[in-house]
């Protein structure tokens, strides 16, 4: 091998690059930011030129000649093209929530128990399926002019070789993927009425060294296999299991997706605001340095003297199917200051993760320890609080760039670096620091954990 190997992770915010040795040393880093577009309530909307000069922004301030290349990214955004293979519109992305309508006509085509057998979850507004129908239905001159449609990473691999590829692990969460048999779906695209020459051919992700955040973020933290979980404290929060066969949720309350191993599955309770709770809190209510309000919430104890915050601030994923709930505060009182809004919400975050990490229990999923990674696992305090009220260690990784650090660790694999995805985990993937469980706070979290679960029922009779 002649260069480093270098990960892409295009993100919701920008797009990191990180270019990385054969041993799996980090030895150059590089982002740059984007806008995010909210034209409407629920809208969520990015330019997908904006992540192609990002990405070569990032690829210069590296300054690296790559012996591969892997990308990883947000997943579900759909990016159309049209005949000239230019972009016909703004991207939709993941936590975008104005297709209640098509996800239930989707449920109602295909029906739940049978959509739920093919592709392992139900219509939530996030995925790239009922978008495609929004679009059908509300921009009908647009959807008339479309010839390709990709998932956002994708749309930076063909600007970036002129190929036109999609990963089995990204692909899982279009809703139009057979992901039992782990190939596009005749049935639903055919039951929606979608052209099958639309989609790229589908691949196992080793094969074109790319997958959706999630499956590569889990790789950078070494869940390559059953065993350790993943948990993301990013803009969304996650608590991600590698699974060792196909196994949807009867409900379809968790994810359950091909995982970046070939052959592999991987189950995942999704929260759509986990550390973007806290960034909205900062920007919009509190103001001040992250390091100041975390001390101020440090000060208060665990419980926050009966102050719970719900994070339902762009609608729900797990458990709550919901793209109308919404967040709150409840038990607010004089004595509460900035510190006790901070904490309360570290504490309905991890509330929220717990909820994903009892329904992959329910699936046989046993839980001993999480690898962390994302902007809240800097945080000391949350990740106490968080292992606390899952009642499992947290593990923080020698690299913490998770996602284009698992996206690195598949270029490699493609390059031939590591005979294969195992291979590169464990050659390269280190824990070097543990958080455990505060036992003094047990029943503090459990007690709480009882009330967070009622609030939602609650709340959403008021909406």
């Amino acid at each position: 091998m002649s260069g480093p190997l270098v990960g892409l992770d295009v993100g919701t915010s920008g797009v990191k690059a990180i270019a990385i040795s054969p041993e799996g040393e980090v030895v150059a880093r590089a982002e740059h930011g984007y806008a995010l577009s909210t034209p409407r309530p629920g809208w969520s909307e990015q330019e997908p030129d904006d992540w192609w000069r990002a990405t070569e922004a990032a690829l210069a301030d590296l300054r690296v000649e790559p012996a591969g290349i892997g990308l990883s990214g947000q997943m579900h955004g759909l990016v159309v093209l049209g005949a000239d293979d230019r972009p016909l519109r703004p991207a939709i992305l993941w936590n975008d929530q104005r297709t209640a309508a098509e996800c239930a006509e989707i449920e109602r085509r295909v029906g739940l128990a049978r959509l739920l057998e093919l592709t392992g979850n139900r219509a939530l507004p996030g995925f790239t399926a009922p978008k495609l129908l929004w679009l059908r239905a509300n921009e009908p001159e647009t959807y008339a002019r479309i010839r390709h449609v990709l998932l956002p990473k994708d749309y930076v691999r063909f600007r970036l070789t002129g190929e036109r590829a999609i990963d089995v692990a990204d692909a899982s969460g279009t809703l139009l993927f057979d992901v039992a048999e782990r190939r596009w779906s005749d049935e639903m695209l055919d039951a929606l009425e979608l052209p099958h020459e639309w989609l790229p051919p589908s691949h196992e992700c080793p094969a074109i060294a790319g997958a959706g955040d999630q499956a590569a973020g889990a790789l950078g933290v070494g869940v390559d296999r059953p065993g350790p979980l993943s948990v993301v404290l990013g803009t969304s929060g996650v608590v991600f299991a590698a699974l060792p066969a196909y196994r949807p949720d009867a409900d379809g309350r968790v994810h359950v997706f091909c995982h970046a191993v070939p052959g592999g599955w991987h189950a995942m309770g999704v929260m759509l605001s986990a550390a973007g709770a806290l960034g909205w809190l900062r920007d919009r209510v509190t103001g001040g340095d992250y390091d100041d309000l975390l001390r101020e919430a440090e000060r208060w104890p665990p419980g926050t003297e009966g102050l719970l915050f719900q994070p339902y601030l762009t609608g729900e994923r797990t458990p709550h199917a919901d793209p109308d709930a919404r967040a709150a505060f409840v038990g607010l009182e004089l004595r509460h200051d900035r510190g006790a809004l901070v904490r309360a919400v570290l504490e309905g975050v991890a509330y929220g993760l717990r909820d994903s990490l009892e329904l992959l229990r329910a699936l046989g999923v046993e839980a001993e320890v999480g690898r962390v990674s994302g902007g809240g696992a800097r945080s000391e305090l949350w990740l106490r609080i968080v292992a606390s009220v899952l009642g499992i260690p947290l593990e923080r990784t020698a690299v913490e760039e998770g996602a284009a650090y698992g996206a690195a660790l598949l270029g490699g694999v493609r390059a031939g670096v590591w005979a294969d995805v195992h291979d590169a985990v464990a050659s390269c993937v280190r824990a070097r620091a543990r958080v455990d469980p505060d036992p003094a706070w047990r029943d503090a979290y459990e007690e709480g954990y009882r009330a967070f679960r009622r609030l939602y029922p609650a709340l959403r009779e008021l909406e």
